[in-house]
């Protein structure tokens, strides 16, 4: 009676689209909203996990009669089709084995999402976010290797005005289905940055130089570990590729990155 009074009352309704849960429902999303996620389109890079091929990059061509390559049939043979090359992956730092996202953040429900949880202070949504991060494929070696998931830390000065971090929101959702710790205190950002939003790639890179460090106190706990960056979304990687050399400065051997958005690039492809 009471639970049917408070539903009376206070009907719980959608932290997107606003309309009513059915009865039943689980968390503060609605199944609609959710099924209009747009994931990325395959074929995926292996690493970068972009869609693998551009309409401005050439599908891949079988190699002509009469050359033998490594890898390609000799002559007279019909020879395996080379992938065109990623044009995503010189984005990232060195250091950083795979980064996985779910969904594109120019169509479906996926930016609401990112918007309800970054700046309207839904952090519930971070649940569904989650649960969706968590099924990503990833590399084996990532699977069996992966240590701890770093959430991409605030400044002081956005913490403070957020009240929460959206990436430790995140991070936690995702760390009882990975059973993988959250390290929030490995990684500290050392300055306030402007955001990124508006942002060129070269400015981004700029803005978040030098801006992450490991506290002192950590460098024994990162010593050849393989740890998992999270943060909401990934544009350029500046922010990953900064956070993932602050890490490995710190000991860490190696650095993933998980994402529940991914900004397109001009060109990409739009469906599988």
């Amino acid at each position: 009676m009471l639970a049917g009074l408070l539903q009376l009352l206070l009907p719980a309704a959608c932290a997107i689209c606003r309309a009513p849960h059915e009865p039943g429902s689980d968390g503060i999303v609605c199944g609609s909203c959710l099924s209009r996620i747009v994931p990325l389109a395959l074929p995926l890079c292996a690493r970068c996990g972009h869609p693998r091929y551009s309409l401005a990059v050439p599908l891949a061509q079988e190699a002509p009669s009469g050359s033998a390559p490594s890898g390609i049939a000799p002559s007279g043979m019909s020879g395996p089709k080379r992938a065109a090359p990623c044009a995503w992956c010189p984005h990232l730092h060195p250091a950083i084995r795979a980064v996985r996202s779910v969904t594109r953040m120019d169509d479906g429900s996926g930016p609401a999402l990112v918007h309800a949880l970054k700046y309207q202070g839904w952090r519930g949504v971070a649940v569904a976010m989650g649960r969706r991060m968590a099924r990503l494929s990833w590399p084996d070696d990532v699977l069996s290797e992966r240590a701890a998931l770093v959430p991409i830390p605030l400044s002081r000065t956005r913490l403070r005005e957020r009240g929460y971090n959206q990436a430790q929101c995140l991070a936690d959702a995702i760390a009882p289905m990975w059973h993988c710790p959250v390290w929030s205190d490995v990684l500290v950002r050392m300055r306030d940055t402007q955001s990124q939003v508006r942002l060129t790639p070269s400015e981004r890179a700029v803005n978040v130089s030098r801006a992450f460090a490991v506290p002192q106190g950590r460098l024994a706990q990162l010593r050849g570990a393989h740890l998992v960056l999270v943060d909401d979304v990934v544009t350029t990687a500046a922010t990953l590729n900064a956070a993932a050399e602050a890490l490995v400065a710190g000991g860490a051997r190696i650095v993933s990155a998980v994402t529940f958005g991914r900004a397109p690039d001009p060109g990409d492809r739009t469906a599988s």
